[in-house]
């Protein structure tokens, strides 16, 4: 790819689920203004392999990204998953399951690329949370208890690294172009015989757009958030959501 500015030249950046939907799109507009970017993802698509939920996983795929592409100066905690039941049938391992992989994966992957960024007194760590980590959705209280902890996580940190030249924020998407919400849909059409498209109403409901968000859309917010001229920027949630969240 040829870059269209050199905004992030030298930069090394790394984002954990780049190889479909947001994950992709941040890779490609990160690498369109000059990044080097190590894409982390259980896929084997992926540059390097690694299950985000283990913490000796994720050190040996940090470790190998530096060993490849120099000190990580940006950190896109992306990867994530849904699952949606009602609170008396979200099991014990449901539970675990989206703490682990939403919030836990997270924390590894923050703590295994911050020591380079405080040695350099400069970095970027953007957490893709969710409009569920800023208010309450039915059907889905684990995953709403993980995102809301990645924002907790989020603005906590962006407090104890404010001096060092370091920036943490998260981003929000509300129901996006991507696998997930297909399998949202899916999951809605076979419990409750809708449409796929009265499934994608009902999804989109409460968006004042009546739209999803594209993942490109959300990959511009986190493209700013990494760009010269964001120092100021530490701390904050931003939903890109349509206006659903204010």
């Amino acid at each position: 790819m040829t870059p269209v500015s050199q905004s992030l030249s030298g930069k090394h950046a790394v984002v954990t689920g780049g190889t479909r939907g947001i994950g992709a799109a941040i890779v490609e507009l990160l690498s369109s203004h000059g990044a080097r970017v190590s894409v982390i993802s259980r896929s084997d698509r992926a540059q390097i392999q690694a299950d985000i939920t283990d913490r000796d996983s994720v050190q040996r795929a940090f470790d190998t990204a530096r060993e490849q592409s120099g000190p990580i100066e940006i950190l896109i905690n992306n990867a994530g998953e849904g699952k949606s039941a009602p609170f008396l049938q979200t099991s014990a391992d449901l539970w675990r399951q989206m703490l682990a992989v939403n919030l836990d994966g997270t924390f590894y992957c923050t703590q295994a690329a911050l020591g380079a960024m405080l040695d350099a007194n400069w970095g970027r760590i953007v957490n893709i949370a969710s409009t569920a980590g800023l208010t309450g959705y039915k059907y889905i209280s684990a995953y709403c208890a993980a995102k809301h902890g990645v924002i907790g996580l989020t603005r906590a940190l962006a407090l104890e690294l404010a001096l060092k030249g370091i920036t943490v924020n998260a981003v929000c998407p509300g129901y996006a172009e991507t696998d997930m919400a297909r399998e949202a849909v899916d999951n809605i059409v076979r419990k409750t015989g809708r449409t796929p498209e009265q499934a994608r109403a009902d999804l989109t409901s409460r968006n004042p757009q009546s739209r999803f968000v594209s993942p490109a859309e959300v990959a511009n917010a986190v493209l700013w958030l990494c760009l010269p001229g964001s120092e100021a920027i530490t701390g904050q949630a931003i939903a890109v959501a349509g206006g659903e969240v204010m």
